[in-house]
């Protein structure tokens, strides 16, 4: 089968750039590294031919003949044995793209592969995340197997040393003047090998399992915090270490609250006659009621600011606040003396004039300034 063109397989331009080569095999070896797709034949694929593509091409005389002869120009059978520049394994020897993805590591390694990290979404209240609380969650994952204590060799056997590494978990390659250390293609890093696999986990060393877990969830908490269970992820294949669970924090919908960030806020009816006479509103807030005076004459949207009623940050402690906007209500359903009453206000007030309605005043200027323009 013929290989793929190795700029399509990064899929960048020919004249690519050595930063957008290792940007876009950076891309790529996040999506299919094998530590993110375990048992993933096809992703094994992918995450060689990218290797094998970056390898050739970020180096500048291997490009060179590669844009003159194609595949043949870079044929290392004639020093490697017929290996290819990715065939010994999942090890990287560009450490510089892996070191802030996989740990510092990159594909450089000895033993066993970590075990893969999980996800879980909690759904909260708002009272609940500003407050804080305890809850118990459910994850499946796959755990270390009892019955061969996660070697995955048979109960009464032990995994034996790698014939190919030697137990070392790496083998040296040579390619043209360098020589390369890359993870054993046998035993994958880990140094051993399984002749009777534990019958119950199959040799992987885990089972699969659904884990009940108490989380613990600290007062403050925002929408997609996430809390870091160490060592809750998943177990490796082969005794590595077991990865990490990460809880991240969705927030349900409030009835009465919106919430961005440490502040609160909320919509407040208020009557005609309370809006225009002014008064006192008991306003919810999460710690309980309190009282918001209204000033007389205030008008709908108006926005009134409850310092210290938001949320305590759940980083450096400082107190949001929370913020009402008046929403003034039209009167619905009024009986005949209340419209006769309404009639005789508003008659009343129009007769002040801009005195007592100083928006409608300004908007018939305006009206008037318009449609005297128009005729003219």
């Amino acid at each position: 089968m013929a290989k793929r063109d190795y700029y399509e397989t990064l899929g960048v331009k020919r004249d690519a750039s050595e930063a957008d080569l290792k940007k876009a095999y950076r891309r790529l070896a996040m999506k299919y590294h094998p530590d993110r797709n375990p048992d993933n034949e096809t992703a094994e694929t992918n995450f060689k031919e990218a290797k094998e593509a970056y390898e050739v091409l970020a180096d500048g005389q291997k490009r060179s003949a590669y844009d003159q002869f194609g595949h043949a120009g870079v044929d290392p059978s004639s020093r490697m044995g017929g290996g290819g520049p990715g065939a010994a394994g999942f090890g990287d020897v560009f450490g510089d793209i892996f070191g802030d993805i996989f740990g510092g590591s990159g594909g450089r390694r000895s033993g066993p592969a970590r075990g893969s990290d999980l996800q879980y979404q909690l759904d909260l209240s708002l009272e609940d995340a500003v407050r804080g609380t305890e809850t118990r969650i459910r994850v499946p994952a796959r755990v270390r197997c009892e019955a061969c204590s996660g070697s995955g060799a048979k109960p009464g056997t032990s995994p034996t040393a790698c014939g190919t590494c030697g137990g070392r978990g790496q083998v040296r390659m040579q390619q043209g003047f360098f020589s390369i250390q890359q993870t054993c293609p046998q035993c994958r890093g880990s140094g051993t090998v399984i002749g009777s696999p534990c019958t119950d986990c199959g040799g992987q060393g885990r089972v699969q399992k659904t884990k009940t877990l108490q989380v613990k969830v600290p007062a403050g908490v925002d929408e997609g915090d996430q809390i870091r269970l160490a060592g809750e992820g998943e177990a490796a294949s082969g005794g590595g270490a077991t990865g990490d669970l990460y809880v991240q924090i969705s927030l349900k919908p409030h009835s009465i609250f919106s919430r961005d960030g440490d502040n609160l806020y909320c919509e407040v009816p208020v009557s005609f006659s309370a809006a225009t006479l002014g008064g006192s509103l008991g306003i919810p807030t999460l710690g309980g009621r309190a009282n918001l005076k209204i000033p007389p004459e205030s008008q709908s949207e108006q926005v009134f600011r409850l310092r210290g009623k938001g949320v305590r940050n759940v980083r450096n402690g400082a107190v949001g606040d929370l913020f009402c906007k008046m929403k003034v209500e039209t009167p619905v359903n009024l009986t005949r003396k209340q419209k006769e009453l309404l009639s005789e206000f508003d008659r009343l007030t129009g007769e002040g004039g801009d005195r007592h309605r100083p928006r409608e005043g300004s908007w018939t200027g305006k009206l008037k300034s318009f449609f005297e323009d128009i005729v003219s």
